[in-house]
Order: C-alpha cells, then structure tokens, then sequence
C-alpha cells in the first residue's frame, strides 16, 4: 500500500478546493476562502508524502490528471457544465495516459 492513500487523499483535497473556488465570490465569503486555502495547503503536503516512494512525474501526473477530470464531473454536477465530445475525449485520453503511466512506466526513484 505505501504512499499511495497520500496521493489519494491529496487529490481529494484538491479537488474539494478547487470546486469550492467558485462559492468564495472573489475571496469574499470566508468559509469557502478558508475551504480553499486548507485544502489547497493539505493538497500539497500530501502530495509530498507521497514522493517518498512514488517518482515526482508519475504522482504529479497523476495528481493533475485525476483532479481535472474530478473537476470536469463535479462542474458537471454541481454547475450545470456541459461536457462536449471534445471534453470527454480529452478526459478518456488523461485517464487513458494516467494508467499506461501507472502500469506500464519504467519511472523509478533515484
């Protein structure tokens, strides 16, 4: 198992911070603001953890590439976005890329 449930929950927290940007109204509602920024901040110390064991192109790849398309769906959800073919295409091709990466990379720690 490792770092793996670090990278996790740090794309849960960025995801949580991203989709709360819309309700800061400019950084004017406070809570929201605040939801941003700890998530933001937890985001990343949690990305860090998991460098320990997993190389910084793949967590980083990973790490963005599940947090746009988390984002794409709950923008979806929550805003009412359309998600055109060029969207999902582009999404199919991020977890497409995320998983011959994962699975296929000969990326190792140095």
């Amino acid at each position: 198992m490792g770092r793996w449930p670090y990278l996790g929950l740090a794309i849960i927290s960025e995801i949580i911070a991203t989709a709360s940007l819309k309700s800061t109204d400019n950084f004017t509602n406070i809570i929201p603001s605040i939801v941003v920024l700890v998530g933001y901040c937890a985001s990343f110390y949690l990305l860090t953890l998991s460098l320990d064991e997993i190389p910084i192109g793949i967590a980083y790849s990973i790490w963005s590439g599940v947090g746009i398309v988390g984002i794409a769906l709950i923008s979806m959800f929550a805003y009412g976005q359309r998600l055109d073919l060029g969207a999902i295409i582009g999404m199919g091709l991020i977890i497409t890329g995320i998983i011959v990466m994962r699975f296929y990379s000969d990326m190792v720690l140095e």
